[in-house]
């Protein structure tokens, strides 16, 4: 079963459901992040790649395969869902407990665009 991250928008929130056993590795079944917290929204798998998750503070991981939870990276946390990382978004929030989401979503391309779109329809 390919494990990921079902994204949705609700009004002026972003919804986030965990799938499969990831609501296990990742002690996380659901996320609600409202739009205006989002400063950013990209997919870059080789940056993600190169950011594999640093120290873990509630999850689980194993280097190259799967990480799922909170992690601290350069003093931040930052939550991780991902098994195949050309499947990952990254996502950057202010004023949250997270710093970033790097999540694995079906289509990648198509959250990008959804989020980016709902984020640019916020009332200014």
């Amino acid at each position: 079963m390919h494990r990921m991250v079902e994204v949705t928008v609700d009004r002026d929130r972003v919804v986030l459901e965990i799938e499969g056993w990831d609501k296990l590795w990742s002690l996380r079944s659901r996320l609600e992040i409202p739009l205006a917290h989002m400063t950013g929204v990209e997919a870059k798998p080789d940056q993600v790649n190169q950011w594999w998750p640093g120290l873990k503070v509630m999850g689980t991981a194993l280097p190259g395969l799967f990480a799922a939870g909170t992690f601290y990276h350069h003093g931040e946390l930052v939550f991780w869902d991902v098994r195949h990382p050309a499947d990952t978004i990254i996502v950057s929030l202010d004023h949250e407990r997270y710093r970033k989401l790097i999540i694995e979503v079906k289509d990648p391309g198509a959250v990008v665009a959804q989020l980016q779109g709902a984020i640019k329809a916020l009332p200014r």
